[in-house]
C-alpha cells in the first residue's frame, strides 16, 4: 500500500537516483538503502518492534528474521 501523497514507486526511484548522484555518493537501490537503515537500527539495538513499525511491516517475524540475520555479529566478521 502506497503512503498516501507520495509520488509512484518508479518516480520515486528515479528522484532517489538523481539526487544519490547530485551528493556524489555510491548510487544504490531504494531497496537496499532500506535494508542498510534497518540493519543499522538492528546494530543500534532498536527494538523489534519499533523497526517493525518504522519499515511498516504487518508482522514482528518479518523485521526480526530479515534484519536480525543480517546484522549478526559473525556475519559482520565474515
Amino acid at each position: 500500500m502506497a503512503t498516501p501523497g507520495a509520488p509512484p514507486p518508479r518516480t520515486f526511484n528515479r528522484q532517489f537516483s538523481a539526487r544519490s548522484r547530485k551528493a556524489g555518493v555510491k548510487t544504490i537501490t531504494v531497496h537496499d538503502a532500506r535494508r542498510t537503515f534497518a540493519t543499522l537500527l538492528v546494530d543500534l539495538d532498536v527494538h523489534p518492534r519499533i523497526v517493525m513499525e518504522i519499515l511498516r511491516h504487518a508482522q514482528i517475524e518479518v523485521a526480526i528474521e530479515i534484519y536480525a540475520q543480517a546484522s549478526s555479529p559473525r556475519r559482520r566478521r565474515l
